[in-house]
């Protein structure tokens, strides 16, 4: 029998979590959490039964959950979610996508979400709560800290180490070796040849900081 499990969040990447989720054998969806402003009731047939003030209710009933918000600029949001369910013993699964290839050797952390058609190499590791979503490339040794979102497309390359609240854009390439601080978002099609080691967003071929 399926495990129900609890979306926190209830926009497009819950949309995309859903997608996954429903082609897994193990979970099912069995409501959603908005924001306390929001108007929303539903989503793709699945009911919103409360919001984020009501997060340490809603998880005695279900206490499987996953953060269903998206992260570009920014992971305050699925931190802080994250955290304040850690607060009322949510349990995070990890949500892997039978289409994605995940080596016997990766280490997920606490609500990591591995979505279709990605691969993992091995001696990876992936920190609590991140996003490697569709058709992302992570290769062999590799360190990925918490709250990052790895985008669609992207390809991070041998021996790399992304620290925390990193957002990697869709297309980005990382090369082999390179070390990205904390707090940094790496732009779509961006192209990472040198470490990164002040926090901010960086865009270009070579990347270049822009703020």
């Amino acid at each position: 029998m399926k495990i129900p499990i609890l979306l926190i969040g209830g926009g497009g990447h819950a949309l995309s979590l859903i997608d996954v989720i429903e082609a897994t054998d193990e979970f099912k969806v069995k409501g959603l959490v908005e924001a306390v402003d929001s108007d929303n009731t539903e989503l793709v047939g699945y009911e919103v039964v409360g919001s984020d003030n009501q997060l340490e209710p809603l998880i005695q009933k279900i206490p499987h959950c996953i953060i269903a918000v998206g992260q570009v600029m920014s992971a305050y949001v699925r931190k802080k979610l994250f955290e304040q369910s850690k607060q009322t013993s949510a349990i995070f699964p990890v949500i892997i996508s039978p289409s994605a290839r995940v080596a016997r050797t990766v280490k997920l952390g606490e609500g990591v979400c591995i979505m279709h058609q990605t691969v993992i190499s091995h001696l990876t590791e992936i920190g609590d709560n991140s996003i490697i979503n569709n058709k992302a490339l992570i290769e062999h040794e590799t360190l990925i800290g918490k709250h990052c979102h790895i985008s669609t497309g992207a390809i991070i390359n041998g021996n790399v180490t992304i620290a925390d609240e990193c957002f990697i854009g869709s297309g980005a390439i990382i090369s082999q070796g390179i070390q990205i601080c904390q707090n940094v978002v790496i732009g779509a099609g961006t192209v990472v040849i040198e470490d990164i080691n002040e926090a901010g967003t960086y865009v270009g071929n070579p990347a270049r900081k822009i703020s």
